[in-house]
């Protein structure tokens, strides 16, 4: 008892003055949170002001997907702030004199990292001639690197890429002027979980994080609409500083409403003067007869192609559609057979074309396209979209191809030197392993080359992903020991296919004619 007060009494002595002051100061603290005294305000006074100290060589994450949902007021502002040798992580880079691509055409952009080139002429020019450090990731990929830089995650593992020259390494970063390679993308870990080879890749973290959303409020929260959420979530987390521009800037957001909590956002203001410019504006096609009659030979084989693709859908199937012909396959759908219609740039439940006037750039589909929503559709993020994938959920997925092999592998991205197109998020499509692939293309080049072969010659898209291949001449399967053919197009001899068809393969003893979708409207039921 004695050493128990000798120890109160020197502790009071010695401390007394420190124990005090903390109790003042948490009394202090106590007062300023029950008169809700507010931290130092987000709300800055426009983009000039948002984006003046950010510096030469800043890496910036930027929010969008195509036009949709990009921070235009932010990338204007550090257009005239004029800064250099930036690194841009972005899903792709705008179009040449839109989006990123103004910072393109003004040389601030010294490396981009992104999924996608697209249309995008500056950016493929620029990469080819030696201007431009490129990076391509798989689109959901990208998606979740940002997700785990912001949650703290310093690396995970993923099926997407796995057997390509994203695993192997190797693919050109940055070429010459002459046209040798000067940096190359290094080799990834792997490692092996219930027999599957997966990649590891690591989190990534912006300097500066630039993100668009429709509403916003002065503690930092935002609300996207449509279509226009895409990366903007996961580009918001992974900002060492975070700038928000909003469309309409509220006092406050109801918190059920909250799409990112403030917490993530440093800086938010009210943009101004938003073209929202839509990339590819696509109206509902008039039904009849003559919406949907070939006229040349050329149309006539792509519409085999989509109409025998159409056939693929059952009941009740979620299913993805590559950009062009896949999605021409919709048109053939028969009225008793419902699909639903995943999008990966965040829509589940894709409905029609848009009636002309009836356009709304927050609501686009994967090719960039003009879109409606169906009954019981939903909207989330970039990196929700691609968990429903790599997670096996989608049960259907139908892309385009440049080659496929005799065991699956499929090349559908890049012509090395000539055409950079990059992968999208067609890696993760075909990687997933829980998704049936379709590849649906023409069956040869122009000129007759092949497109079908032992060995793709191209740079990979997935290994043994493919399971059946559609083309104006033939169906395949594809089977544990090479291709098998299953239906013939009208007038094509197995003779015929052999000659287009880069690769041996056996023939169904029950092959059969090439079946065609019914035109709605046009054709009736046998």
């Amino acid at each position: 008892l004695l050493a128990a007060r000798r120890v109160r009494m020197l502790a009071t002595s010695r401390f007394g003055t420190t124990f005090s002051r903390l109790g003042l100061r948490a009394l202090s603290s106590k007062a300023k949170y029950e008169g809700h005294m507010q931290p130092p305000s987000k709300i800055v006074a426009n983009a000039k002001a948002a984006v003046a100290d950010i510096p030469t060589g800043s890496t910036l994450l930027v929010g969008g997907f195509g036009l949709c949902g990009i921070p235009e007021n932010s990338i204007e502002a550090i257009q005239h702030l004029g800064v250099k040798d930036l690194t841009c992580v972005s899903n792709n880079a705008g179009v040449d004199d839109f989006g990123l691509g103004k910072l393109l055409q003004t040389g601030q952009i010294k490396r981009m990292i992104s999924s996608y080139v697209g249309e995008n002429k500056t950016f493929e020019r620029q990469y080819l001639e030696g201007d431009l450090e490129v990076e391509l990731i798989p689109q959901g990929t990208l998606a979740e690197r940002l997700r785990a830089g912001g949650a703290g995650i310093p690396a995970f593992y993923t099926p997407t890429g796995s057997g390509t020259v994203l695993q192997d390494g190797g693919f050109p970063i940055k070429y010459n002027k002459d046209g040798g390679v000067s940096i190359y993308s290094p080799p990834r870990e792997t490692r092996v979980f219930n027999g599957r080879v997966y990649v590891m890749e690591t989190g990534i973290i912006g300097d500066f994080a630039l993100v668009k959303a429709w509403k916003g409020d002065k503690h930092g929260n935002l609300l996207f609409r449509g279509t226009a959420r895409n990366f903007n979530p996961m580009v918001a987390t992974a900002g060492r500083v975070t700038i928000a521009e909003v469309e309409e800037l509220v006092d406050e957001i109801n918190p059920d409403d909250v799409h990112v909590p403030g917490i993530y956002v440093h800086r938010i203001f009210q943009g101004e003067n938003y073209e929202k410019r839509i990339e590819r504006v696509v109206n509902a096609k008039p039904k009849g007869p003559a919406a949907n009659k070939a006229q040349t030979d050329s149309q006539k084989a792509r519409e085999r192609i989509v109409r025998r693709a159409a056939l693929e859908f059952k009941d009740g199937m979620y299913v993805n559609l590559g950009i062009g012909l896949p999605t021409q396959s919709l048109g053939y759908l028969h009225e008793d057979i419902n699909v639903i219609l995943q999008s990966e740039n965040g829509l589940l439940g894709m409905g029609a074309y848009p009636e002309v006037g009836e356009e709304d750039a927050d609501f686009i589909n994967a090719g960039k396209e003009t879109v409606t929503c169906a009954p019981g559709a939903s909207i989330f993020s970039s990196a929700e979209s691609f968990a429903m994938i790599r997670g096996g959920h989608v049960h259907l997925t139908i892309l385009g191809g440049l080659q496929v092999s005799a065991n699956g592998d499929l090349a559908n991205w890049i012509v090395p030197g000539s055409m950079v197109k990059g992968m999208g998020g067609a890696m993760d499509l075909v990687g997933s392993g829980g998704s049936r692939v379709v590849v649906i293309m023409e069956h040869c080049v122009k000129g007759g080359g092949h497109k079908i072969l032992p060995n793709c010659t191209l740079p990979l898209t997935g290994r043994r992903v493919v399971h059946r291949i559609i083309t104006d001449l033939a169906v395949f399967d594809v089977k544990e020991n090479g291709l098998l053919l299953r239906e013939h197009a009208p007038g094509v001899t197995v003779d015929d296919i052999k000659a287009a068809t880069g690769c041996p393969f056996d023939v169904s003893p029950s092959l059969k004619e090439m079946g065609q979708a019914l035109l709605p409207g046009v054709d009736t039921l046998n």
